[in-house]
C-alpha cells in the first residue's frame, strides 16, 4: 500500500514547491522549506492516523520531490512536466537509493536523475513533433 502512495507524495511536492516558489513568489529556498516543514510536522503530530511506517516515509518522499520542484522554470516552465519528474522521483528513489550513497545524497541525486530524464522526454518529443510538421 505504501508504495503506491509515495510516487504521488513525489508528485506533490514537486509540484506545490514549483507553484509556490514560481507563482507564489516565495524563491526556491523558502518554498521547499516552508512546505517541507508543514508537512513534516503534519507527520510527526499524526502518525498515529497514518501509521509509523509512513509517517516516516512521507517527509522523505515529500522533500525529495520538492528537490524537483526546485528546478528552475527556464529548464522546465510546464507544472504537467515537473509533475512527471516528481513522480519519476519516487521511483528513482525507491530502487536506487541503496547505491547512491557516497553521491552527494540519495534525494538529491534521484531528483536530479528524474528531472534529467524528464527533460530529455520533453526535448525529445518536442523534436519529434516538429519533424512530423516538416513532413505535412
Amino acid at each position: 500500500m505504501t508504495d503506491y502512495i509515495l510516487p504521488f507524495i513525489g508528485m506533490f511536492g514537486a509540484v506545490s514547491t514549483f507553484f509556490v516558489a514560481h507563482k507564489g513568489k516565495q524563491g526556491l529556498v523558502r518554498a521547499s522549506a516552508l512546505l517541507s516543514l508543514i508537512v513534516g510536522l503534519t507527520c510527526f503530530f499524526g502518525k498515529e492516523l497514518m501509521g509509523e511506517e509512513l509517517a516516516k516515509l512521507i517527509p522523505i518522499y515529500f522533500i525529495g520531490g520538492s528537490f524537483v520542484g526546485m528546478t528552475a522554470p527556464n529548464i522546465i516552465s510546464s507544472h504537467r512536466i515537473i509533475a512527471l519528474s516528481g513522480f519519476l522521483f519516487a521511483f528513482v528513489f525507491m530502487f536506487s537509493s541503496k547505491w547512491f550513497t557516497g553521491f552527494g545524497g540519495g534525494l538529491g541525486t534521484s531528483a536530479c536523475v528524474s528531472v534529467v530524464v524528464s527533460y530529455g522526454m520533453m526535448r525529445g518529443y518536442s523534436k519529434v513533433a516538429k519533424r512530423q510538421e516538416d513532413f505535412k
